[in-house]
């Protein structure tokens, strides 16, 4: 009896002793997820410069507009690129993971062939970027390949 009185005693001090370690980096930042939708991965790049990491998105329009040598997208083709930021991975060395989202652009080619570009974030609105270049941009892009 007095075994398991002091077995149940440590077990009670131990747990109570045990404290959760308040580890949190994120300085009140919520991690997004971005949702594509219908949307399938296209390809993905990495800028150190500014620390972000982009992934484009794109319908099988978009796909088709990419992989051959074209200079504008195909009547129809939607894109999207999300850009993040990038922080390091704390579970492992030399990884990384997104952390908050930074924009996401669109380029919409309708059945007529107008090309229309649009950013979602205020900061990137502010500093308008060249929607010629950006739709460049975008169609520099190459569709990664998978097996």
């Amino acid at each position: 009896m007095k075994n398991t009185i002091l077995i149940s005693l440590v077990s009670l001090l131990t747990l109570t002793a045990c404290s959760k370690e308040n580890n949190d980096k994120d300085n009140g930042l919520k991690r997004v997820v971005f949702d594509p939708g219908p949307l399938k991965f296209i390809s993905n790049s990495l800028n150190p410069k500014k620390e972000t990491m982009s992934a484009l998105y794109g319908n099988e329009k978009a796909l088709e507009s990419l992989s051959e040598e074209n200079k504008t997208p195909e009547a129809g083709t939607i894109m999207k690129l999300v850009t993040w930021k990038y922080h390091e991975n704390p579970q492992y060395i030399g990884g990384t993971i997104t952390g908050e989202l930074v924009s996401i652009e669109t380029v919409q080619a309708d059945n007529t062939g107008n090309i229309s570009y649009d950013i979602k974030n205020d900061l990137a609105k502010k500093t308008s970027p060249n929607k010629e270049e950006r739709i460049q941009y975008f169609m520099s892009y190459r569709p990664v390949s998978r097996p």
